[in-house]
């Protein structure tokens, strides 16, 4: 039940010239969210205030001005982004980063394998109280960013990941 909650939230992501901002516009997503997206937020209390959009074609609903974002709830509450290529850590990671530069930049993140038998990317999970950040990487470079609370992010790792 839960795989298929998170499975079936988030938008499609878009290539970053898709999404009408200017190239090198980058999104910055904390540990707390995104600007005027916290985790914990609802889905009706994000809607309310405009910015989750269900009213496009994609998998789930969508971040308004956040095209290549995907939000993950569980149980109607924000627990993961999915982000897209347009979006960077505070520290300066974003998809297509060296997996040193992860290392680098969290110390002490933790590995975690790729199950055996699966096409899936390994990860690197760093952690800061309830939150985390997952890389996933290919071993050189980093292929996907997931952020928002940890347990969710971990478990999001163990079943399979993707936002449709």
């Amino acid at each position: 039940m839960t795989a298929a909650s998170i499975a079936g939230s988030g938008a499609r992501p878009q290539l970053p010239e898709m999404d009408g901002r200017p190239a090198g516009a980058l999104d910055v997503v904390g540990l707390n969210g995104l600007r005027n997206i916290e985790f914990g937020d609802t889905e009706d209390e994000l809607t309310r205030r405009g910015i989750l959009r269900t009213d496009v074609d994609a998998c789930g609903p969508s971040l308004a001005g956040h095209d290549t974002t995907s939000p993950i709830f569980v149980d109607d509450r924000l627990v993961l982004l999915w982000l897209g290529d347009a979006t960077r850590t505070p520290e300066g990671v974003t998809a297509g980063s060296p997996v040193d530069e992860v290392w680098s930049r969290y110390p002490s993140a933790r590995e975690l394998e790729a199950p055996h038998g699966t096409h899936r990317f390994a990860g690197l999970l760093a952690r800061r109280g309830d939150r985390a950040y997952l890389f996933l990487h290919d071993g050189r470079t980093v292929r996907k960013i997931i952020v928002g609370y940890a347990d969710w992010a971990q478990r999001l790792f163990e079943e399979g990941h993707s936002p449709c």
